[in-house]
């Protein structure tokens, strides 16, 4: 990390400071020192790493004097230092009604960034590690992963689906050409309930038609009435009918 004006002159003491920890780095009265390893200063006052970590992050601010004391400048430099990103694991819960809640796991890591893909397309990026998909935005049988990422790396999931989670339940695959299972119960007592009442309707229609042949049975044995065309075509019609 370079001083806004580098500072050459050996006789001038500088001092850097960590306000993340107790580091402190100086050239004072021509001599270098620090009580951290991995801290140098340079010649011309910039501070250099060696082997740097997480723990290497901050600010730090330092401080220049002339040779009389003075104060010559000061200033203060930022650094992020970033781990590599872990490898997620997607966690997922389908309900019953077709709603889908996606867990993108990674720890307890805060310097992440998560993606999330429906068949390697991105349909969500942001810091929340969790995906909420109503039953009209789920796609029952598609495969979601989600990348962590941060600016040096990034990784990506396995994919994981809603159709494979119930077949490792137990429960089936939940769809059948797109239609929930729920939606199938009701579909087919709608069907049941219609064929039903076909059956009784052609029953009744039947019943009918043999008491009309029963009724014009009965009058010709009586000698009531004589039945006559009309009549008969009246119940070819019922029978028909």
């Amino acid at each position: 990390m370079k001083l806004k004006k580098p500072n050459n002159d050996q006789s001038n003491n500088i001092k850097w400071t960590h306000t993340s920890s107790a580091a402190v780095i100086e050239r004072k009265n021509k001599k270098k020192k620090s009580n951290t390893p991995g801290l140098t200063i340079e010649d011309d006052g910039s501070l250099t790493f060696q082997n740097v970590s997480v723990k290497d992050t901050g600010v730090y601010k330092y401080t220049a004097f002339g040779s009389d004391g003075t104060e010559t400048d000061n200033g203060q430099v930022e650094i992020k230092v970033y781990e590599k990103a872990p490898k997620p694991t997607v966690k997922i819960d389908c309900t019953a009604d077709g709603n889908a809640t996606l867990i993108c796991d990674t720890g307890n890591r805060k310097d992440l960034t998560f993606s999330w893909y429906e068949d390697d397309n991105l349909i969500q990026n942001e810091k929340n590690t969790k995906l909420l998909l109503s039953s009209t935005q789920v796609e029952w049988n598609k495969p979601y992963s989600c990348e962590a990422s941060n600016p040096v790396s990034k990784e990506k999931s396995i994919t994981v689906s809603c159709q494979g989670q119930n077949q490792k339940k137990g429960l089936g695959i939940g769809r059948f050409f797109g239609i929930d299972a729920c939606d199938w119960t009701m579909l087919g007592i709608i069907v049941g309930g219609g064929a039903l009442l076909l059956l009784l309707l052609c029953v009744l229609i039947i019943c009918a038609c043999r008491s009309c042949h029963r009724r014009k049975k009965h009058q010709l044995v009586t000698g009531t009435e004589r039945p006559d065309k009309a009549d008969h075509k009246q119940c070819l019609r019922g029978e028909t009918d």
